[in-house]
């Protein structure tokens, strides 16, 4: 059964407090733990010891940072996609393109002089790693892509200038990582999965692009890009086992997806993201995709 009013008291709740991202995160780790409580095994781990790749040199506010960007064959690589489409993609969606990473606990190391400083280890596939070595783009990407996971993830601000070290691969001692043995695979994007009803009119509501995917085996995600909206006032959502359907204020968005999972619709959670100006919607599983 859809429940019609999942959105507004989360969504009013997170533009109170104004901190969209610390919310969500919020009710994602809500969710997880009410699965864990739930559930007698977790997903399993596999201990790797990613390979140096080469070692990029930038700061912080407390000083030097140095970034090993380093491989491993246990990393799941990205999709397969030449340059050309790749760079299609990302201007024409910068969520349409994952490039799975392992990023690793921060090292106090010192540099060539002898100085304090902080690095990090930071892993991909170990294929697509040779192949970014013939690509100033693609090495480009990744490094940034990791500097914003690393400061995602420990609250940092990284300059953006960087350089790379010419005479060593990494900078003090890559150490053993964590990485899950069941990955974030993506799903598929649901855009033309949407139902027949919602194609009634060539002109009407903007159907908004989804992006969908497992972050765990019994947890689904989902962001829905709404560019035109500033706030979640307005915005509608009902959530079925296998259903979204969200419509937005003033007839500006609507979208009908199927969803081919079925989803506990009574415990997902859902906030307004105002600075990426998107829906993010977390949805526990009913039965875990085999």
């Amino acid at each position: 059964m859809a429940n019609s009013q999942l959105l507004a008291p989360e969504l009013s709740e997170a533009e109170t407090i104004g901190a969209e991202t610390a919310r969500f995160e919020e009710l994602l780790l809500q969710a997880s733990k009410e699965l864990q409580q739930a559930q007698t095994t977790r997903p399993e781990s596999t201990q790797i010891q990613p390979q140096p790749g080469f070692c990029i040199k930038t700061n912080s506010s407390e000083g030097k940072v140095f970034i090993n960007i380093c491989h491993s064959a246990s990393i799941p690589p990205p999709a397969d996609v030449t340059e050309d489409e790749l760079l299609q993609m990302l201007e024409e969606d910068q969520a349409g393109f994952r490039i799975p990473m392992s990023l690793g606990e921060p090292h106090a190391e010192l540099d060539a002089k002898g100085q304090g400083c902080t690095a990090y280890d930071v892993a991909v596939n170990s294929d697509f790693y040779r192949r970014m070595q013939n690509s100033d783009f693609l090495r480009e990407l990744v490094v940034t892509i990791a500097r914003e996971g690393l400061e995602d993830k420990y609250s940092l601000q990284l300059n953006p200038e960087w350089r790379m070290l010419k005479n060593r691969t990494f900078l003090g001692s890559i150490s053993q990582q964590n990485i899950r043995s069941q990955q974030r695979p993506q799903i598929q994007e649901l855009g033309n999965l949407d139902t027949p009803d919602s194609r009634r009119h060539e002109e009407g509501p903007e159907k908004p692009h989804l992006n969908l995917w497992l972050e765990a085996p019994d947890l689904l995600l989902a962001e829905i890009d709404l560019p035109k909206l500033d706030r979640a006032l307005g915005l509608s959502l009902e959530i079925g086992e296998n259903r979204l359907v969200m419509r937005g204020p003033q007839q500006l968005y609507h979208l009908d997806a199927y969803i081919p999972l079925r989803v506990n619709s009574d415990e997902s959670r859902a906030a307004f993201h105002r600075k990426r100006k998107q829906l993010m919607v977390a949805m526990p599983l009913l039965s875990v995709p085999s």
